[in-house]
Order: C-alpha cells, then structure tokens, then sequence
C-alpha cells in the first residue's frame, strides 16, 4: 500500500484533467478482500484520487484461481494502464511476465526477491515497486522457533498452501529449512483456493 501511495503522490504533480488509469489485478475474490479494498478507496479518495472522477480504476478477479492471473494481467497491458496494482505476489508475478514497462506496485508480496519479482529490496530495479510482508527467508525458521517455544511438545505443523501459486512453492523451501534447524517439522497440505 506504502508503494501505490508514494506512486500516488508522485502523480499529483501531472497534468489537470486527466484521468488515470488503474489496474488492479487480485488474486481472490472481490468478496473476501472488500474491507482491504474499502481501506485503499478511501485512502485514494483522501489524496484527491476519486474513481469515476480522475481515476479509472479497472478490477481483474481471479476468483482464487492463480492460473487465471497472466490472462488477466494481460487483459490490463492491452487495456494500457497507467499502473497495475497487484495485491499478491503471483499476481504480481503474472504482470511482471505481461509487461517490462507499465509500473507494477506490489502490496503484501511474499519475499520478492527469491520470488524473482526484484533484484534486491533496496534497489527493485524494473517496473516493480512496493511492500513486502516477510523480513525474508530466516523469518520461517522464526516463527517455526516461536510456535515451539509458545507450544514446547509440539513437533509437527501442518501448512495449508496453494500447490499452484508458485510464491507458495518458494515458502515451502522456506519451511523445511527451519523445520531442519531444530524447529517442528512441517508438513505441507496443498489446497486449490477459490473455484476450479
């Protein structure tokens, strides 16, 4: 979110009268992320960014179903968005495959740069800007270590994760390695989210 708002301010000094162009490309449904979407309305709405007014903003859903994302994020690139946001790594991973040029504003990417989102989080290079919610690979081993010390007898987690979305596959690594420094194994469960 940090990202799209700095993105935002930078915009405040183009031309009058011209409506900008949005393209959010998310992952689940509109339902299930409405309170977050209703937070970067109002936010925008705040900044002077009022949809219908001088902001267009166009939704791609994937309704909980990651292979549908590079169709969408190329439905945006042909549609010429002035930014696309993408709330989720995979989908952010799916506008980076779609477009070289277009800025891309990530919010809660998982470890974007073993993802191959960016270079280094320091110096993103590319197109691609943003927020990530991990400190990196080592903060698995650090919550695995937590739930031990929290819960001392316990010794096997089990981790729900989307056996399609490959920021999910990059986790996965993440957690056996901690699980092989002391920590309770893990033992992964893929599950489809959303419809088929």
């Amino acid at each position: 979110m940090g990202g799209l708002l700095a993105a935002t301010h930078a915009a405040e000094a183009q031309p009058a009268g011209k409506v900008y162009r949005i393209g959010y490309l998310s992952t689940p449904t509109r339902e299930s992320v409405e309170q977050g979407l209703a937070s970067f309305l109002r936010r925008l709405r705040e900044l002077g960014w009022v949809d219908g007014q001088n902001l267009q903003i166009e939704y791609r859903w994937a309704e909980g179903n990651v292979e549908r994302l590079p169709a969408l994020a190329a439905d945006l690139v042909r549609l010429k968005m002035d930014v696309i946001v993408a709330p989720a790594g995979s989908a952010a991973l799916a506008a980076k495959a779609a477009t070289k040029t277009i800025p891309i504003v990530m919010i809660f990417s998982s470890d974007p740069v073993e993802t191959g989102l960016v270079d280094s989080l320091s110096r993103p290079g590319g197109n691609i800007t943003g927020t990530s919610f991990t400190a990196g690979p080592e903060i698995f081993g650090k919550q695995l270590q937590i739930l031990k010390e929290a819960i001392p007898h316990v010794g096997r987690v089990a981790v729900l994760s989307n056996p399609v979305d490959p920021v999910c596959a990059a986790g996965e690594g993440r957690r056996s390695d901690g699980a092989r420094s002391g920590h309770p194994t893990s033992a992964p469960r893929g599950a489809r989210f959303g419809r088929p």
